[in-house]
């Protein structure tokens, strides 16, 4: 075996130890690297989210995927896909992300606190080889020495707000160093300080914030407790109890469409909600107004106008001749004409349930087939048309059905237009008897609704100023130069005052170079311009060790 291999044999590595695997973890976790990879691996772990229903939005949805998924859907849910943004996976990238972050920012804040309050680098021996370097002679006769030249060379540059240190003072070759672009670091810190304040305020309205939608028909009165949402998704740590008892009213609401354009004749032109609100129950009444992209703010939540339709007030009386159903009922809209199609559920109608199904015209006219379509989204002329039948809606079993769908599988037809009775058709004030002494429907008038996205995020206010921190850290760092510059006087072999300077900047920097040629100027406008030079106690005024 050769001496080399035995050599090589023989070296011993230290163990790394309990505390050094211990420093090696967190070195890792805190690198910028790290941090880097979390953030793109929480984007990534977020689209699962997008890809399969959530159970805080819709539990419904998900139950129904779970049983339509028999062999999939359990295992997915013991992955907690469902529950995708307060799984234990996720969680835990977002805690590393958060943790990683500070483990970044804090090492160096400290260490650039100490660089501010430090003086800047000694100068050094060969200006010469600096990436910017200049140098001049002052004029025979000149009543500048070398140390004036350094207090002035001194002022210029703090004027310029570089942070000076005038040293080796009485020397042969005094000098001074200067430095500027603290800011640079600064920002950057601002910047990565402001994205864990980001992180913060989303985790603060994800645990603390809710979500919820809700219908108003013009009249009617919304309360903000739980049970009067449509549809509700809370935050992880929320509580029934921060809902704001505020109230609210629509009183009106006026669409205006277009009735000049040749091409966009009908469209919508602008939304106007109407609203009466209360900030408590024993708050005196306000009237407000809720438009498209002006959302409306009370007992710290944002209420959005996001959808409107028509919704026909009819009435339904059963077999016996009692009023089964009295009241608005919402349509959804399909088109620009507000085709819209309802569904009308009576399930306290005797001695049988009764539904129907069909759509609305705000204002029908008979196509070239013989059927009704819609002209216009006013209503000049609105019907309904409607399918009626009669038997178990399936209500009473305790399953969550769509308001919106009838499921007649199970149901006995009573008016169709493929029957013998023909479909219900229906102007305003008009009644229609339905066949076999089932009852009688009327179409009593019709409303508005808005359809509402109420949404109270405490994170907020806080992730807006974060954001525009961020910003504005992230613009210092990238166009403000963190530059040193060093000026050295000595005397040439004629007797004349010698003046060098370089500059040197941390990392790239275009503008260096005209900063060099800037600093020529001021020293040629300084030293060799005789009007122009300053008094001799002006020169005096930058003393030693100046910071």
């Amino acid at each position: 075996m050769s001496k080399k291999t035995m050599q090589k044999d023989d070296v011993e590595l230290p163990a790394l130890g309990f505390a050094g695997t211990l420093r090696f973890i967190w070195s890792q976790l805190t690198s910028m690297r790290t941090a880097l990879f979390l953030l793109l691996l929480l984007a990534v772990a977020a689209v699962p989210g997008s890809l399969f229903p959530q159970r805080p939005a819709n539990p419904a949805v998900v139950t129904q995927y779970i049983k339509d998924n028999p062999t999939t859907g359990p295992w997915l849910d013991r992955f907690q896909l469902f529950d995708v943004y307060s799984s234990v996976w996720f969680s835990a990238i977002y805690l590393l992300l958060f943790i990683s972050l500070i483990g970044c920012v804090v090492p160096r804040a400290i260490q650039h606190w100490k660089a501010m309050r430090s003086q800047p680098p000694r100068t050094p021996r060969r200006l010469s080889r600096l990436p910017e370097y200049g140098a001049m002679a002052l004029p025979a006769g000149s009543q500048v020495t070398r140390d004036s030249a350094v207090a002035d060379a001194a002022r210029l540059l703090k004027r310029r707000g570089y942070r000076v240190d005038v040293r080796d003072g009485g020397t042969d070759r005094p000098s001074v160093g200067a430095e500027r672009g603290f800011f640079k670091e600064v920002g950057n810190l601002v910047f990565h300080v402001s994205l864990i304040g980001v992180l913060i305020s989303v985790a603060v309205g994800g645990l603390f914030g809710y979500r919820g939608q809700k219908i108003i028909v013009e009249g009617e009165s919304f309360v903000n407790t739980l049970v009067s949402y449509d549809n509700f998704t809370p935050g992880s740590n929320f509580h029934e109890d921060r809902l704001a008892p505020y109230s609210m009213q629509l009183d009106k609401f006026e669409v205006e469409f277009d009735r000049e354009s040749q091409t966009h004749y009908g469209q919508p032109l602008d939304f106007t909600a109407t609203m009466t609100t209360k900030d408590s129950p024993d708050a005196e009444p306000e009237q407000q107004i809720l438009k498209v992209n002006e959302p409306l703010s009370i007992g710290g939540t944002n209420v959005y106008l996001v959808g409107n339709g028509y919704a026909p007030v009819v009435t339904v009386r059963d077999g016996d001749g009692n009023v089964a159903y009295q009241g608005p009922v919402v349509s959804v809209p399909n088109d620009g004409a507000y085709t819209s199609t309802m569904v009308i559920k009576v399930p306290d109608a005797k001695p049988e349930q009764l539904g129907f199904v069909g759509f609305f015209l705000p204002t029908a006219v008979e196509g070239e087939d013989g059927v009704a379509v819609g002209s216009d989204p006013d209503p000049f002329n609105p019907r309904l048309y409607l399918n009626s039948y009669y038997g178990d809606l399936g209500l009473d079993e305790g399953d969550p059905k769509n308001v919106y769908v009838l499921d007649t599988s199970e149901l006995t037809v009573l008016n169709d237009r493929k029957e013998e009775a023909g479909g219900i058709e229906l102007g305003a004030y008009e009644s229609a008897e339905l066949p076999n002494g089932m009852g009688s429907i009327t179409f009593d008038g019709l409303k508005r609704y808005v359809a509402l996205d109420i949404d109270h995020d405490p994170g907020q206010g806080g992730a807006l100023v974060f954001s525009t921190l961020a910003l504005l850290g992230l613009g210092a760092s990238l166009f403000i130069g963190r530059r040193r510059v060093w000026v050295r006087t000595g005397t040439h072999e004629d007797g004349r005052t010698m003046v060098e300077w370089g500059l040197l900047a941390r990392g790239e920097d275009p503008r260096l170079e005209a900063e060099s040629a800037a600093l020529r100027k001021l020293f040629e406008k300084e030293w060799l311009a005789a009007d122009n030079r300053p008094a001799k106690n002006d020169r005096d005024a930058v003393g030693v060790n100046e910071s």
